[in-house]
This record gives C-alpha cells, sequence and structure tokens, in this order.
C-alpha cells in the first residue's frame, strides 16, 4: 500500500472488551483494509489484552485517566498517513475505510473528515436523544459556535498532517474533556472538516440508557466548554475563521 494513504485505525478503551470484539471483527473484514489497528487501553482489568491478541491487533497501555489521555496516545503512535478514530461500540460499515481513503485523498493535507452515527440497543427513549439533543445539537449548535462542522469520535478521521499541527495544543490531564470537540475546538483557521452525512457507523445508545449516564455526558459538555472557552473565547476563534474564508475568496485576491 502507498504509505501516501496509508490508514491507522485507533481506538481507546477501557473494561469494555465485549464491545470491542464485535468492532475489530468489523475492521477485519473492510473492503479497504487497515494499515495498522491500535487498541489505546487504558488499564483495562477485564480480557481486553485476549481480545487484542486473537485479532491480530497492537494494543498500547495508557495509565493515565480518561479518553483524552489514551485517544492522544493512539494519534501520537499512529503511522499512517490517515488516522481514523472509532470509539469501542462504534460499528462501522464494511466499506467505512474505502469512503475515508477517497474522501480524504480528493482532500488537502490539513483536512479532517466525519460522518453521524445510527444508535443501537436502546430504547425508543434513547434512540430520540441520541439523534435529537446529541447529534444535531452537536453538528449544529457546536458548528456555528467554532465555524465549522466538528468530528465526532465515534467516526472521524484526519490526516497526519492535521494532528501533527494540534498535538501540542490539546487536552491530555482531564478525563472529563470531550476528546472530540477539544480537538474540533484545537483546529487552525488553516484546517478543513468535511461533514458527510451518509459516512455512518453504529453506535451504542447506552449513553442514553440512564439518568446517570446523561448527567455525565452533560457535566463533561460543561467542563469540556469551560476549558476551550478559557484556551480562545468562541466569538474570537469564530471570527478568525470567517475572516480567513473572505480573505481566500476569488474576488478577494
Amino acid at each position: 500500500m502507498d504509505a501516501a494513504t496509508s490508514i491507522s485505525v485507533v481506538i481507546p478503551t477501557r473494561n469494555d472488551a465485549a464491545q470491542l470484539r464485535p468492532c475489530l471483527s468489523l475492521l477485519a473484514r473492510q473492503t479497504r483494509p487497515a494499515d495498522e489497528i491500535i487498541v489505546v487501553d487504558n488499564s483495562s482489568t477485564d480480557d481486553t489484552a485476549d481480545v487484542c491478541a486473537a485479532a491480530g491487533v497492537r494494543r498500547i497501555v495508557v495509565d493515565l485517566p480518561g479518553i483524552p489521555a489514551t485517544a492522544a496516545a493512539g494519534f501520537d503512535t499512529a503511522s499512517g498517513a490517515i488516522i481514523a478514530r472509532l470509539d469501542t461500540d462504534s460499528r462501522p460499515p464494511l466499506d467505512w475505510l474505502e469512503r475515508i481513503e477517497r474522501i480524504l485523498s480528493d482532500a488537502g493535507p490539513l483536512t479532517a473528515v466525519t460522518g453521524p452515527g445510527d444508535f443501537y440497543g436502546g430504547n425508543r427513549f434513547a434512540g430520540w436523544a441520541g439523534r435529537h439533543l446529541l447529534l444535531d445539537g452537536y453538528f449544529r449548535v457546536v458548528a456555528f459556535m467554532l465555524g465549522h462542522r466538528p468530528v465526532y469520535g465515534s467516526n472521524f478521521a484526519l490526516r497526519s498532517e492535521v494532528w501533527a499541527g494540534i498535538r501540542d495544543a490539546v487536552v491530555r490531564d482531564n478525563a472529563l474533556v470531550h476528546d472530540d470537540l477539544d480537538i474540533s475546538y484545537r483546529l487552525r483557521p488553516d484546517m478543513e472538516v468535511i461533514y458527510d452525512p451518509t459516512l455512518r457507523v453504529g453506535v451504542s445508545a447506552r449513553p442514553f440508557a440512564s439518568w446517570a449516564a446523561f448527567r455525565r455526558r452533560v457535566v463533561m459538555s460543561v467542563v469540556t466548554f469551560g476549558v476551550e472557552f478559557r484556551h480562545e473565547p468562541p466569538l474570537r476563534r469564530r471570527l478568525k475563521r470567517i475572516r480567513r474564508r473572505r480573505a481566500n475568496r476569488p474576488d478577494c485576491r
């Protein structure tokens, strides 16, 4: 495989071997196989190591608690020109990597691509909450604040040049930060996010299975916005991107 289009897949996990097994099974059946699959194990005490060994994928262990540190370690380790990201409970369709490669091969080097999720395994309320409270709010409200679409942690990929440009800026030491929103916020004005509504993966509805789980997501969102707003006020961030787009219009040159 040409190194210019090599793909690494990063999956952060902790004590979630039962969900990891079907995720790795789907990755093994991709129409465009991954060149590298990295499971980043946040000190699991279940049989995650055995699942990784059986699937023949690389496993690295991270002791610092939280998804931000775990996911970042995977991105740091990845050798692919494209780094794709899934959650343990993501269920990618069999052409997921093929489509990611096609989209990013036609895009510039400072580009990421993301898409939504289809919730499985929950009741009707969980499915409704996932679609309307989480994804609709995330992709519309957060996009307005950022000035571009955010990436969705269960389903995105980026060029390695993007990660190289933000790796020193992302949060790694706060387990209450949503890593996908943090990555989205740290993107520079010259970096682009392509949103493809047809690039879909299955996503577990378990964050909405109880009020306690849903409340934790809300708390994490509040903490994350507080961290990001202190880093750069949202209006200032949005204006930077608007000015860059205007400056790059053909009639402005």
